[in-house]
């Protein structure tokens, strides 16, 4: 996985989640903020998967509640490293 796609990512993740209104205190409470809801794709190069399919993949990587986007898109990235997604 090249820094691009973690960059890429973490880029597209921030502007997906800001929108939420933190604190976040569960997967739920950043569905209204996603643009297409539970469809929402995010793609860089080779990896693309939807809101759902991270929400289902890095549920046990989550520490909720999260008190601002930054956190929260921190652990999502290290969820996906540690899933061997990136």
């Amino acid at each position: 996985m090249s820094d691009d796609v973690e960059a890429d990512l973490r880029a597209q993740f921030e502007e997906a989640f800001s929108g939420a209104d933190f604190p976040v205190s569960s997967q739920m409470d950043l569905v209204p903020a996603l643009p297409k809801g539970p469809g929402t794709k995010f793609e860089s190069g080779d990896v693309s998967f939807t809101a759902m399919e991270l929400a289902a993949k890095l549920g046990s990587s989550q520490d909720f509640p999260y008190e601002d986007v930054d956190s929260l898109v921190d652990d999502v990235i290290q969820g996906l490293k540690d899933n061997g997604m990136i």
